[in-house]
């Protein structure tokens, strides 16, 4: 199997859960929103739709890759961020293997960003 096509199969997995769990965020916001004042933070209206950004107009860059580099590194800060502000309770096992699995992904998302998209893509770097 070549690199490009190596790199698109990364490509598609590594966007798959931000895409499955964003365009359904943008179809009804609201529930992630409550979810965000819950947990303390501010304006989380503004917060949801940032998130929504992230996920879905991000997710499908990478999917396309366009702009991929930028959009891994946003992806890869929305998931550290992620694990500091969502899975901190690691006496409970499922919030500890979230926060970590939270930090592999990122590691993904960096390692793309510094492998570019490969030829099937967009931006074809």
């Amino acid at each position: 199997m070549s690199n490009d096509l190596v790199l698109l199969v990364a490509r598609v997995f590594l966007v798959a859960l931000f895409l499955a769990s964003g365009i359904p965020m943008l179809l009804a916001p609201g529930g992630f929103a409550g979810y965000m004042g819950a947990i303390g933070l501010p304006a989380p209206m503004l917060v949801t739709w940032i998130v929504i950004a992230i996920k879905v107009l991000g997710g499908l860059a990478i999917l396309v890759g366009f702009k991929t580099r930028y959009a891994a590194y946003a992806i890869a800060a929305f998931a550290i961020g992620s694990a500091l502000l969502g899975h901190m309770n690691w006496a409970d096992a499922n919030e500890f293997n979230n926060f970590f699995k939270n930090f592999a992904i990122a590691g993904g998302f960096l390692a793309l960003s510094v492998a570019g998209p490969g030829a099937i893509s967009v931006d074809k770097h």
